[in-house]
């Protein structure tokens, strides 16, 4: 019998395993986007609150010679580094227009028709409570999706794995959605200039993937640049991330045979050298070999592939959090009742609560009776109805877009309350269906 193969741990491994454990939880996430929330909410409410709002209104600005930005921390989370999450988004629906659960017509058909639905029932919900005034603009909040939250409540429960693909390809199109009414209706002025230097830079970006160049560092810069651009156009940052991220080369530089013939050759390679020795310096040539392997690993990987697994965990354990942290900060003083009563409260939290799991349901079920759309394997109109509740937990998404909706303060406080409380009970709600669903038996398609 072989010995099995013993990687000695240092003391920096043994001290990080336990974060990396969490890390690689699938509720992780979740957990730690829930905790800056509640960090947030406490802070709002502390005798430190003074403090929260003067960090987020602090003054911070990037300069590159006589070209600077001058924006408050509130402003460079919100339009910065929620540019990275929403470039990892496009990366997303980039995947799966190509080949995930949105390249198949027929298997995309079910979540496209259930995700128009869940965004156009809360609209008009929110509009039937809000039709006048500066309210009115924020119809676009009970829309969104959490795809975080709503997957990480998901999780928890045995369900088929079906139903879990169903809710990621709905998130996804949910996105979409959200990406085009924040470009469209949440865009004020338009300098025609900077938009046509973010699109020729585009245009660039573009260029790059078509001859061939893989290097993430040349798509960063130009990126950073139609970011600027975008920015500078009164068009909101969002879109530039997401046309960005549909740039990103998605085929490998080498197929499949290539990678196994040339694998074998250079470990045949590194054998016939010497294999190194303990942990000692490499020679000059077992270094080539393993350059050559880990660049061999790189031309069989997508640089779209690369960037989504790399920037992942950036946006899932610090943007996100730190995006929470920001905007969740609300005040819960005696009168928030009286602000879950007004009409903005009542359009969001219905919207989300209601509005979200009834466009869902209605909409899959005439996809479903017109024979546009079926149902997938193990899922039936009922779980359908489980994943519209969670589809209410609007939380990222909905408090971004309540952030540009409004301009008065007030108005931006009451949505966030709104936003929290509509999907707090929305995450309700899925959860007793859920547990419903799985108490009535074990399900087949784990």
């Amino acid at each position: 019998m072989k010995p099995s193969l013993v990687i000695e741990d240092s003391l920096i491994d043994r001290i990080a395993r336990p974060f990396q454990i969490f890390a690689s939880h699938k509720l992780a996430g979740a957990a730690l986007l829930l905790a800056a929330t509640g960090i947030a909410i406490a802070w709002a409410n502390s005798p430190w609150a003074g403090f929260y709002d003067r960090w987020l209104h602090t003054e911070a600005t990037l300069s590159i010679g006589r070209f600077g930005l001058s924006k408050s921390i509130n402003h460079w989370i919100n339009d910065g580094l929620m540019g990275v999450f929403f470039f990892v988004v496009g990366l997303e629906i980039k995947r799966e227009l190509l080949a995930g659960e949105l390249a198949n017509p027929r298997a995309a058909a079910l979540p496209i028709i259930a995700a128009i639905g869940g965004m156009v029932v809360p609209a008009l919900i929110y509009f039937s409570f809000n039709s006048s005034g500066a309210p009115a603009v924020g119809w676009g909040i009970p829309m969104a999706t959490d795809i975080a939250f709503a997957l990480g409540i998901l999780a928890v429960f045995p369900v088929s794995i079906s139903l879990k693909v169903f809710l990621t390809a709905l998130a996804i199109v949910d996105d979409i959605g959200a990406i085009v009414v924040v470009a469209v209706f949440y865009t004020d002025t338009i300098a025609l200039e900077s938009l046509l230097v973010g699109g020729l830079l585009l245009g660039v970006s573009i260029g790059a993937n078509a001859i061939g160049v893989r290097n993430p560092i040349i798509y960063f810069l130009i990126g950073l640049a139609v970011w600027v651009a975008f920015y500078k156009s009164g068009v909101h940052a969002t879109l530039a991330a997401v046309l960005m991220a549909f740039t990103i080369p998605a085929r490998t530089a080498i197929n499949g045979q290539q990678l196994h013939d040339k694998t074998r050759e250079l470990l045949q390679q590194l054998k016939d050298t010497g294999l190194p020795a303990g942990r000692r310096l490499l020679t000059n040539r077992q270094h080539h070999i393993v350059h050559s392997i880990e660049q061999l690993t790189e031309d069989a990987t997508a640089p779209l592939q690369e960037l989504e697994h790399a920037l992942m965990p950036l946006v899932t354990f610090i943007i996100l959090p730190l995006f929470a942290l920001a905007n969740a900060g609300v005040s819960l003083e005696f009168d928030t009742l009286r602000l879950l009563a007004q009409p903005v409260s009542l359009g969001i939290i219905l919207g989300l609560l209601i509005g979200k799991p009834l466009g869902i349901w209605l909409f899959a079920w005439a996809g479903v009776a017109l024979r546009i759309a079926e149902l997938p394997k193990g899922v039936n109109l009922f779980h359908v109805a489980s994943v519209g509740c969670l589809a209410g937990v609007g939380f990222t998404m909905a408090l971004f877009i309540a952030t540009l909706a409004f301009e008065d303060a007030a108005l931006i406080e009451t949505a966030k309350t709104a936003v929290l409380a509509g999907s707090l009970l929305s995450a309700l709600a899925g959860s007793l269906i859920l547990l419903l669903i799985a108490s009535s038996g074990p399900e087949d398609d784990t």
